[in-house]
This record gives C-alpha cells, structure tokens and sequence, in this order.
C-alpha cells in the first residue's frame, strides 16, 4: 500500500500544478476533478472514510457541478 500512496502523491502534485498552468478554464475544472477525487483516494487510505466521503461528494461532485454551471453561464454572458 505504501507504493500506492506514493503513486497517489505524485499525481496528487502534479495535478496541483498542473490546474494552475492551465489556459483551458474547463481544462482545469477536470483536473481540479481529479485532485478531489485523488485527495479522497487518500483520504481512505489514511483510515479517515468519513473525510473521504465528504471531499468526494463536496469537493469532486458538488463544486465541480457549480464549476460548470459559472463557467457555462459566464460563456454565455460573453457570447
């Protein structure tokens, strides 16, 4: 497990760096996704299935949809 936790941390990093690189501002919506979603890999991993939930429901699920919904209503005030 402690290989995969390490792997999880990698990407976990990059996908930190790579949402602020990013010009595509649904490009890094997704990746803010998938930082979420690692974040309650580990979550669970450090024994915390509480937390866990809560950061895949509030910070994958929630947030995400609230992303798209500004980002879909943004684009069309500019349009």
């Amino acid at each position: 497990m402690k290989i995969f936790s390490i792997i999880m941390l990698v990407f976990l990093i990059f996908s930190a760096i790579t949402v602020s690189a990013m010009k595509s501002l649904l490009g890094a919506i997704i990746v803010f996704t998938v930082y979420s979603l690692i974040m309650a890999i580990l979550w669970q991993q450090l024994n915390a299935p509480d937390v866990a939930i809560t950061e895949a429901a509030v910070g994958a699920g929630i947030t995400t949809v609230l992303f798209i919904l500004t980002l879909k209503r943004i684009r069309g005030i500019k349009k």
